[in-house]
This record gives structure tokens, sequence and C-alpha cells, in this order.
């Protein structure tokens, strides 16, 4: 149960919450587009399949460069949390020695 007084913030999953926001919204313009390409090709026809696969690599290739700061930050944030971690375990176990 919960602290009374407790709210949930995104304090510590911020980076998280926006790079993955951004990568689902630069997948869904990506799959919009490649269906829009497809479809005007092919007379309306889509292969949802094949232009979902497309669409995946291609947001991929464009997040490693359009997200490149919010993916920076993301990792920042990860690596200063790995090493508070490291820290306390060492604490700890040097308190048991």
């Amino acid at each position: 149960m919960p602290t009374p007084g407790w709210r949930p913030t995104l304090r510590g999953v911020k980076e998280f919450v926006i790079y993955t926001g951004l990568r689902v919204v630069l997948f869904a313009a990506t799959m919009a587009i490649v269906c829009g390409v497809w479809a005007a090709a092919n007379h309306g026809d889509v292969n949802w399949i094949f232009a979902a696969v497309i669409a995946f690599l291609l947001s991929g290739a464009a997040s490693l460069v359009l997200l490149n700061g919010q993916r920076a930050k993301f990792a920042a944030r990860v690596e200063a949390r790995a090493s508070r971690a490291a820290a306390r375990f060492e604490a700890m176990r040097s308190d048991e020695d």
C-alpha cells in the first residue's frame, strides 16, 4: 500500500517515456507515408505486412539521426542510475566486511 500523500510521477522515467513516445510517433508517421506511397503506386492495394516491415526499417534508421539527443538523455539517465546502484552495492558489500 502506498504511503499517504504519495503521488506517482514521471521523474525517474521521463526520458524513457519521451524517447519511446517519439519512436512510436515516428513509426506511425513512417507507416502512413509508406502506405500512402504504396496505395498510390498500386491503385489502393496495400500489402500491410510488407508496408509495416519497410516502415519499421525506415523509422529505425531515421531514429538514429532524428532522436539522437533524446537517446543520449535516456542513456545518461540509465548510466547515472546504474552508477548509483553500483555504489550502493559496493557500500553494502564493504559494510559486510
